[in-house]
This record gives C-alpha cells, structure tokens and sequence, in this order.
C-alpha cells in the first residue's frame, strides 16, 4: 500500500464540498426553469390548441378564447414574481434599480454610472484622457 499524502484527505473534502455546492446550484436551476417551464405549457398551450382547434372546425366560443389568451398574459405576469423567489442574483439586480426594492441607505445608480461600468471606458480611460491634456 502506498502511504497517503496529508494534503489528499484535505483535498477530497474540499472537492467533495465543491461538487456539493454546485450540485446544489444544478439543482435549483432545474428547479426554476422546471417551475417556469411548466408555468409557461399551463397557461399557453390550451391557448393555442385552442387556436388550432379554432382555426380547423370554427366551433371555439369568443369568451372562452379570450379567457385562454388573458391566462397566457397572466403568466407573462408570474415571471418577475417567480424569478426574484428563486434567483438572489435576479432579486438584488432588480433591488438596485426599483425604489420600491431598494434599502433606504442604498443610493439609486446614475445613467452616467451605469453606461461607464457596461462600456470598456473605465477610471482608466479618465485617467489617460487627464494625462493626455
């Protein structure tokens, strides 16, 4: 038998807590998009079996179409209130730019800000324009 290292039993449980973490990950990605997923085939495809049925016998009611088409808008509505239930990322994305989510000593980013953090033109690209003049 080949002895040991000390640092392999160190390394096992460390990659034995990475998996589990990102196993946990996997599985409450799976979670939401099987939630959404479902959400979306409930209220949609009555919606359009429906409208194909409309569309080959003609024999569909008015009122029960619209009551199957405001169904599928009610699930349009769901998605910003599933996604902050399941996803921190999605929860604290929308906390920074909606006042009614933001906490009292957070201050609201300026258009200014923002359009500098999405461009590649940083504090760096200030820094040389200073130094250019």
């Amino acid at each position: 038998q080949v002895p040991r290292a000390p640092s392999q039993p160190l390394a096992c449980s460390e990659s034995r807590r990475f998996t589990n973490k990102h196993s946990k990950k996997a599985l409450k990605a799976s979670l939401t998009l099987g939630i959404l997923l479902g959400m979306f085939f409930v209220a949609w495809l009555p919606f359009f079996v429906t409208n194909v049925a409309q569309a080959v016998c003609g024999c569909v009611p008015a009122g029960f179409f619209d009551v199957l088409t405001w169904l599928g808008y009610c699930n349009s509505t769901m998605n910003p209130i599933i996604y902050p239930l399941f996803m921190r990322d999605f929860k604290r994305a929308m906390g920074k730019f909606l006042p009614c989510c933001r906490r009292s000593g957070e201050p609201r980013p300026s258009a200014i800000s923002l359009s500098m953090r999405n461009s590649n033109s940083g504090p760096r690209a200030a820094t040389s324009l200073k130094n250019a003049l």
